[in-house]
């Protein structure tokens, strides 16, 4: 029963030096491990601050980073399709200077052959014009070989002169 009931000497002293060790404790420890404490709390409280300070720059930044990403693919869609359209204008402009090229050879080829046709026309003339006259050189041989077919045909071409 000494352990449960203590002697009141026993209590008396352990009380003193409770109290030595309270105020010991109060005088020259408490303020130093309240101040290291508090300290460390405001450390503690300034680094979840900044924490939440750099996470909220982080999801700006990321915000930010999307945004760009949009932008930049929305501009390499715009480059692509001023791509697309630039090679299709090429592709018309060349087509279309390629009709106009096949015009102008077509139209030339049609000249050509046009003023080919008519040389060769000209020359048939020519040639058909000499024929009729050699044809006709000598039928009038033929009919005025003789001495009487001249002398008929003088008289009439002379009757013909006097008439007009």
């Amino acid at each position: 029963m000494d352990l449960i009931l203590p002697d009141l000497g026993l209590l008396f002293w352990t009380g003193i030096v409770f109290c030595c060790l309270l105020f010991l404790l109060a005088k020259f420890a408490w303020k130093p491990i309240l101040n290291a404490v508090n300290a460390r709390e405001q450390k503690i409280s300034e680094a979840l601050d900044l924490a939440a300070k750099t996470q909220a720059e982080m999801k700006a930044l990321k915000a930010e980073n999307d945004q760009i990403l949009k932008e930049a693919r929305a501009e390499r869609d715009a480059i692509l399709k001023e791509a697309k359209e630039a090679a299709n204008h090429m592709i018309e402009d060349a087509k279309s200077k390629s009709k106009v090229e096949a015009q102008k050879i077509v139209e030339s080829a049609r000249l050509n052959i046009n003023s080919e046709k008519a040389a060769a026309i000209a020359e048939i003339k020519t040639h058909v014009a000499t024929l009729a006259v050699e044809i006709a050189e000598k039928v009038v041989r033929g009919e005025l070989a003789s001495d009487e077919k001249q002398k008929a045909l003088a008289e009439k071409l002379a009757g013909d002169i006097q008439m007009n």
